[in-house]
C-alpha cells in the first residue's frame, strides 16, 4: 500500500521508532488544546495519517470537523485548504485547469486547492458524482492528470472529507469505489459529559484557542513515522486473523459487498500505526479489533435496507465470533 511518501523524503528525516509515540502524543495534546474530549478519535485519525490514509468524518454540523482538520494541519505545520462541496462545483474547481496566458499565447496549468497537504472536502456528498470522482486519482496515486500532463501532489497528502448523515436531501451518496479509498470513517460526536461541554464553552468563552495554536512537528516528520510504522511487526497469526475477519464479512447471505483486499491492507497498516503510536513494535489482536469498525464498516453493504449502523452491528457480531489468536506478539 502506498504510504504517501517517496524514498528520498523518508531518508531526509531521520527518526527512531521510539520517537513515534511521543510524536503522536504531542500532536494529540496540541489538537486537544482546541478540540475537547476527543483524544481517542484523534488517535485513530493520527493512525490513519501515519499509515498514509485518508479520513471520512461523518457527523452532524457543529461538532468541530473543520476545526479539527485545521488544528491537525497547523500542528504539523502543513498547508491546508478547504473546499465546500456544492452541486455546482466542477472537477476543475478542485484539481485545477489549463488557462490561456494572454502574454505568451500558451496554455498553462493553474493548480487547484487539491495541491496542498491537508485537504478538507467539506460535505463531499453534496457534489455531483462527476466532481466526487475527481478526487479518486488524487487520493490513490497522489497526482493530477490534466491535458495529458501529470502533476504530482506534495507529500504528505491527506484528504479529510465530511458528510452530514442527517440531511440527505439534495445529496449524492459516495459510491463504494470512493468509500474504499478512505482508510477510516470516524465520528467526533457530541460532548460525552457535562464536564466536557462546560470545558468546551470555557475554552471558547474569551477567545478562539485555534488562533494561538503553534506547530509541534514538521510535515517532514511524517515521512520517518510512515516508514517506521510500516516496519511494525505483524505476525502471521495476526495476518490470518485479519484475513478471517474479512472472509467472514463477505458472507453472501448477509452482505451485498464485503471488504476488498485493499480493506485488508488498510486494516493491517492502520493496526501497525496504532501499535507504534502506543509504543509497541508489534501488532496485537486488540489493535485489529479496535480498528475493525472504523476501517471496515464503511466498506460493507448489508443486504436489504443496509446502512452504516447495520454494518457496524454486523461487524461486532463477527468480532465476537471469529477466533482470536492467543500469541500474536511473538
Amino acid at each position: 500500500m502506498y504510504n504517501g511518501f517517496n524514498n528520498q523524503e523518508m531518508e531526509v528525516y531521520a527518526m527512531k521508532y521510539a520517537d513515534i509515540a511521543p510524536l503522536a502524543a504531542a500532536l494529540n495534546r496540541n489538537i486537544g488544546k482546541v478540540i475537547v474530549g476527543k483524544a481517542r478519535e484523534t488517535e485513530l485519525i493520527l493512525a490513519a495519517l501515519f499509515a498514509g490514509g485518508h479520513v471520512l468524518l461523518e457527523d452532524v454540523p457543529g461538532t468541530g470537523k473543520t476545526t479539527f482538520a485545521k488544528s491537525l494541519a497547523r500542528s504539523l505545520d502543513c498547508a491546508f485548504a478547504r473546499v465546500q462541496f456544492t452541486p455546482d462545483l466542477l472537477p476543475a474547481d478542485i484539481t485545477g485547469m489549463r488557462v490561456l496566458n494572454q502574454q505568451t499565447g500558451a496554455f498553462a496549468f493553474l493548480k487547484g486547492p487539491v495541491f496542498t497537504n491537508v485537504l478538507l472536502a467539506d460535505e463531499i456528498n453534496r457534489a455531483t458524482p462527476r466532481t466526487q470522482s475527481a478526487l479518486l486519482e488524487c487520493m490513490e496515486e497522489r497526482q493530477v492528470t490534466e491535458g495529458g500532463e501529470t502533476y504530482a501532489l506534495e507529500a504528505p497528502f491527506l484528504v479529510i472529507a465530511t458528510q452530514n448523515p442527517v440531511e440527505t436531501q439534495g445529496t449524492f451518496p459516495l459510491p463504494e469505489a470512493q468509500l474504499d479509498r478512505f482508510l477510516i470513517r470516524v465520528s467526533l460526536g457530541y460532548p460525552r459529559t457535562r464536564d466536557e461541554a462546560v470545558a468546551l464553552m470555557q475554552r471558547f468563552a474569551a477567545d478562539d484557542p485555534f488562533a494561538a495554536l503553534e506547530p509541534v512537528a514538521q510535515k517532514g516528520d511524517l515521512a520517518g513515522a510512515a516508514r517506521l510504522c510500516a516496519q511494525c511487526h505483524v505476525s502471521e497469526a495476526v495476518m490470518a486473523y485479519i484475513a478471517d475477519l474479512a472472509e467472514a464479512a463477505r458472507d453472501p447471505e448477509k452482505v451485498r459487498l464485503g471488504p476488498s483486499p485493499r480493506a485488508m491492507l488498510a486494516l493491517m497498516r492502520a493496526a501497525q500505526s496504532l501499535a507504534a503510536i502506543r509504543g509497541r513494535d508489534y501488532v496485537i489482536p486488540d489493535d485489529v479489533k479496535e480498528l475493525a469498525l472504523p476501517v471496515l464498516a464503511h466498506r460493507i453493504v448489508p443486504r436489504g435496507l443496509g446502512d452504516h449502523a447495520r454494518a457496524e452491528e454486523f461487524l461486532r457480531e463477527l468480532l465476537d465470533r471469529v477466533p482470536v489468536p492467543t500469541e500474536a506478539g511473538a
